[in-house]
């Protein structure tokens, strides 16, 4: 590898499965790369990444990836080109296993051959799923594999992990040579499924950083209920799974603005990938807010990538929080969230963050979502938080 700073901060882009899952093509993807360089390139996001269901469903006579001859007609380097004209950088999705989720071709004993092939067209990330994998070999054997070939394939490319959590994932993901690792199933469009995903990483804040982030899976961030697939749309149950593979589609119903907020600001100070998912074409005005609020990127693309510690409030600790996260310049990004369904009325000691009256300091605090100074603050900060609500602060140590 030539760069060896690839990986140094969580990735930003946009992947086309949650909005889209297997209706893709040459056109969608250039159009996204369109939408990224006009309205999210200057906020950081970089990678345009095709997941599954865009080759076909059989391997050349050479053992080779075939693209899909309808979605993808002149193949993938020119699209990858397409992307890199913009000043993207492109990604696809193979898998672990002998197949992937959507039934095409895994790279399963293919590993060095597909490393190559990405190579030669220009790809530069990818994501790494677990369907269909051989029993008999422990996924940690299966990434390993796939790291080597792309750490050989002449090209830098960024490799994100998704064994959704599974097989103690965390022990040995950073020695395999990821640079990213999926510590969860699947997220869904709905205020439950964030939430569940969210407090499933309280205590596991420690197994990401610099080179190998914890993945929290997809934003959600705008989809608002909205899926391109009409099959998934008339399920009556809202989550599908492809064939026997385990593999489920985003559930519908959608959040509220705010709780599309909390769910960014989340995984941001989490230091999770800020991989978009809705439809980066048609974002809402509000959506487009959420997604470029470079303050909170900002914390999400800290150097140092520290991950936060937790602070439950002493009267409802299960559903009112804070998360802390040290930053590289002496100040701290502080996330008071809410996931109660009534206004929180929320306090942070200082004594908690290690600043004592004793030693002259305070606060001074800075409002990520409001855009403002709030002022100097000694011993504690109090707030209220709407239900599914946040507040993200920016607190600067001060002689007071």
């Amino acid at each position: 590898m030539n760069n060896k700073f690839l990986g140094l901060t969580p990735p930003m882009g946009w992947n086309s499965w949650n909005t889209f899952t297997w209706e893709i093509n040459d056109k969608l993807i250039r159009e996204a790369a369109d939408a990224m360089a006009s309205e999210l390139k200057d906020a950081g996001y970089e990678y345009i990444v095709i997941d599954d269901c865009w080759s076909e469903k059989q391997r050349d006579s050479n053992g080779r990836l075939v693209p899909d001859r309808w979605k993808f007609p002149e193949g993938i380097k020119p699209v990858a080109d397409y992307v890199h004209s913009k000043g993207l950088k492109f990604g696809m999705y193979s898998c672990a296993g002998t197949h992937t989720c959507g039934g095409h071709p895994g790279s399963f004993e293919h590993e060095f051959d597909d490393a190559e092939t990405f190579a030669e067209w220009g790809v530069d990330y990818l994501k790494y799923d677990y369907c269909y994998k051989p029993d008999h070999i422990p996924g940690e054997i299966l990434y390993k594999r796939m790291s080597t070939a792309l750490r050989n394939c002449g090209r830098d490319i960024m490799f994100s992990a998704c064994n959704w959590g599974n097989d103690d994932v965390y022990k040995w993901i950073r020695e395999s040579g990821a640079h990213l690792f999926r510590s969860t199933g699947d997220i869904q469009d709905n205020w439950e499924s964030i939430k569940r995903l969210a407090l499933s990483q309280i205590g596991n804040e420690c197994y990401g950083g610099n080179f190998c982030h914890n993945d929290i899976d997809m934003l959600v961030v705008g989809m608002h209920g909205g899926s391109n697939n009409e099959w998934i749309n008339s399920t009556e149950q809202g989550v599908n799974v492809i064939a026997d593979s385990g593999e489920t589609m985003p559930k519908l119903g959608g959040c509220t603005d705010e709780e599309y907020r909390t769910h960014f600001s989340l995984w941001a100070i989490m230091n999770s990938p800020l991989m978009i998912g809705c439809d980066i074409r048609r974002m809402t005005p509000a959506t487009k807010e959420i997604l470029t609020n470079k303050d909170v990127i900002a914390i999400n693309q800290d150097i140092e990538c520290r991950g936060p510690y937790c602070i439950k409030q002493w009267n409802n600790p299960d559903n009112v929080f804070s998360l802390v996260k040290p930053l590289s310049n002496g100040d701290y990004a502080i996330g008071m969230f809410n996931f109660g369904d009534r206004v929180g009325e929320m306090s942070l000691q200082f004594w908690d963050i290690g600043l004592t009256t004793a030693s002259g300091r305070g606060l001074s605090v800075y409002d990520c979502w409001k855009h403002e100074e709030l002022g100097t603050f000694t011993e504690r900060f109090c707030t209220t938080v709407e239900p599914h609500g946040c507040v993200v602060l920016r607190a600067k140590v001060v002689k007071v």
